[in-house]
């Protein structure tokens, strides 16, 4: 990880010693835990973490989820869809998913891509 900010260290430390407190110790370990509600509200409550980064590691454990980000957002508001909080919009790209029959996390990649100029 090359983080230049030390919040974002101190963030990545903080969600590390939750984790070690919880026995979490693999990818597959993580994933089983955040599939549990109550995890992934300790999760939140460590300081900076919001939803996109609990989706987020989602997706790096092999979830498929939608973590909603700046990129997400322009998209959809290119879309004329705005003012949305971040869980309305993670549920709309989801039911957009499920209708154009992708896995969210595919979807999201996707969109990210774009969004990002990435090829």
């Amino acid at each position: 990880m090359n983080f230049h900010h030390a919040r974002k260290v101190a963030k990545a430390h903080n969600i590390t010693d939750l984790l070690a407190a919880h026995g979490v110790d693999t990818r597959d370990d993580l994933r089983a835990w955040l599939d549990i509600q109550p995890n992934r509200a300790a999760l939140r409550a460590v300081k900076d973490v919001g939803p996109k980064t609990v989706d987020y590691l989602g997706n790096l454990v092999g979830g498929s989820q939608i973590a909603v980000d700046v990129h997400l957002r322009a998209f959809a508001a290119e879309a004329g869809v705005t003012d949305l909080r971040y869980e309305q919009l993670r549920t709309t790209y989801e039911h957009a998913a499920a209708l154009l029959g992708h896995e969210p996390g595919g979807m999201e990649h996707a969109v990210w891509r774009l969004k990002a100029g990435v090829s």
